[in-house]
């Protein structure tokens, strides 16, 4: 395990120590640059910040290590006041679906031990919209059980919640926070999101599972997660959302900003679900890596409901900014073939399964 020092906080400005589990990643990256202006910010990961090459977008300190060893956390987590746990295998789809439990389930329960033991004033466990769906044909409760999981991604994070409110009865100040559809640009390890995106620029698809989406600038999820850890209530979840848009809306919305008129015609459940399948099992038996599609991305499509952020709104004072610009910014980075830092092309968006842990 490497720790590399980058540029010490300004004397005075570091309020607080704070640790970013998964620092590395689409919304950990934001997140760090967002604290780094008043905090001395540590980041575990398995590779390191996009820019650790300009240290004054960098955060303090990196650690290179993962949440699954616990004597990476106990380095990480020493001195630290308030932990934001992000790391997790993000996709739907990984070449050993075990790690799925792995990392997003035992590496949660792990953290929570760590830093119990280490006396960490507050944890911010990030969770993900995609528990939070019904299962179809049922009423719009949020599932209270695992069972009603649509497969082994959202089982593993509905597992980590789970020990994240345990945590939270035990007596630790744990906060749960839900980012939905992250969207903006820095998104190195190609989430479904941006090949999403990715897709309806470059080639639209005729038919789609028209589903309902929740669209997040990544920089409001980033302050979301902040303002939860400072201001939200032990064991309380908050729903870290933007705007509700249907995807054939979301595909007239890109051809617009591409300079086209699409159209995209609705495609039937059972049919999406099928092609998820089919998708699903080419790529565990013959392409060995993440599939354009997955069955479960399907199944929670076809739960998916509009989401409700006033909770976040009213006791975080959360105040997501409308999606154009961040919808806008991104197609404009995959028009020109880049994602942040680097080329997004279509063999990429397909091989990249990388796992901030």
């Amino acid at each position: 395990m490497d720790t590399i020092a980058l540029q010490p906080a300004k004397a005075g400005a570091a309020t607080r120590r704070v640790l970013v589990t998964g620092g590395s990643g689409f919304i950990g990256q934001h997140l760090v640059e967002a604290l780094r202006h008043r905090h001395h910010v540590r980041v575990l990961d398995l590779q390191p910040p996009e820019d650790l090459q300009q240290p004054q977008q960098s955060p303090s300190e990196f650690i290179e290590g993962t949440v699954l060893e616990p004597r990476d956390l106990r380095r990480a987590l020493a001195g630290v006041d308030t932990v934001y746990h992000l790391a997790a295998i993000p996709h739907f789809w990984t070449p050993d679906v075990e790690d799925f439990a792995r990392v997003n389930h035992h590496g949660t329960e792990l953290l929570l031990d760590a830093a119990r033991e280490a006396r960490v004033g507050t944890v911010v466990h990030c969770s993900t919209e995609a528990i939070l769906f019904p299962p179809t044909g049922a009423n719009s409760e949020i599932p209270d059980r695992v069972e009603d999981m649509p497969g082994p991604y959202t089982r593993s994070k509905f597992m980590a919640e789970q020990a994240a409110l345990a945590a939270a009865r035990d007596g630790m100040r744990v906060v749960i926070a839900s980012p939905t559809i992250p969207i903006g640009p820095g998104d190195r390890n190609i989430t479904e999101p941006t090949a999403m995106l990715s897709m309806f620029v470059r080639r639209p698809p005729p038919l789609v599972l028209d589903a309902s989406l929740n669209l997040v600038d990544v920089r409001d999820a980033a302050r979301g997660l902040i303002l939860a850890g400072e201001f939200g209530r032990s064991g309380e979840r908050y729903i870290l959302g933007g705007e509700n848009v249907s995807v054939r809306e979301l595909v007239r919305w890109v051809g617009a900003l591409c300079g086209r008129k699409t159209t995209a015609h609705a495609l039937p459940g059972p049919a999406a679900l099928a092609i998820g399948v089919a998708a699903e099992w080419f790529a565990n038996s013959v392409i060995k890596r993440r599939p354009q599609v997955s069955a479960e991305a399907v199944r929670v499509a076809m739960r998916s409901i509009p989401l409700d952020i006033s909770k976040a709104e009213i006791e975080l004072g959360y105040a997501p900014r409308p999606i154009d610009n961040a919808l806008a910014e991104v197609v404009a980075l995959l028009k020109r073939g880049e994602a942040m830092h680097g080329a997004v092309t279509s063999r990429s968006l397909h091989e990249r399964s990388d796992m901030q842990v």
